[in-house]
């Protein structure tokens, strides 16, 4: 079955990656779980999950073929969602592996937690949205919703971040910039707020698509 106009979620082989899809799904999204990298053309959105470590993560998209899938997305404009370890692949590099490789939509890279907190953050938490920036990710959202994480490591606060949350100071949380937005914690975990920023990514790829068709 042809991948065209479908929300693709790449199955890299890492981890339950099914759980996004379930979630987008459920939202009423034409979603798929998708393994050859040829059905990322023609979709209308990209989702990349990710469970585990960033390295394993990088190698798996890699060896796929995905990675470099994932990559012409980026560069053409297509709606992209990182998720979790999939969000900390959206930038150039992470202390947790050295010499491992992100996608390098967004320049920095991954750092470990403050010390002085539990590793991982294993719970729920308040965003903190960053005064003055507009976000479609976060759009409709109360100022201050909860949401699920699970981590040790998160990139950098930079331009891109659009909220952090606070575990030993301020940890980047989420980011955005043109087509490409990410979550360090789990949209799909993350109860009637997670949904509602998943529902935004669907919305974004449907404006996509009848942009692309006027």
């Amino acid at each position: 079955m042809s991948a065209e106009g479908s929300i693709v979620v790449l199955d890299y082989g890492i981890g339950n990656l099914g759980s996004a899809e379930n979630a987008l799904v459920h939202l009423g999204a034409p979603a798929r779980l998708i393994t050859d990298p040829a059905d990322v053309t023609g979709a209308s959105g990209v989702v990349l999950p990710g469970v585990g470590a960033f390295g394993p993560c990088a190698a798996a998209l890699e060896d796929s073929g995905l990675g470099q899938a994932a990559r012409h997305a980026i560069d053409t404009g297509v709606p992209f969602l990182g998720i979790c370890i999939g969000f900390q692949l959206l930038y150039e590099r992470s202390d947790e592996s050295p010499g491992a490789r992100g996608l390098g939509a967004f320049a920095g890279p991954i750092i470990r937690l403050p010390v002085g907190v539990k590793h991982p953050q294993m719970q729920w938490n308040r965003l903190v949205r960053r005064e003055g920036v507009a976000s479609g990710l976060l759009a409709g959202l109360d100022p201050s919703p909860w949401v699920y994480f699970v981590h040790s490591y998160a990139p950098a606060v930079g331009p891109e971040t659009v909220a952090t949350c606070d575990y030993g100071g301020p940890v980047a949380a989420a980011a955005e910039r043109d087509n490409v937005w990410g979550t360090q914690f789990h949209p799909e975990k993350s109860g009637s707020a997670g949904l509602a920023i998943l529902s935004n990514f669907v919305t974004r790829c449907a404006v996509q698509v009848a942009a692309s068709s006027a």
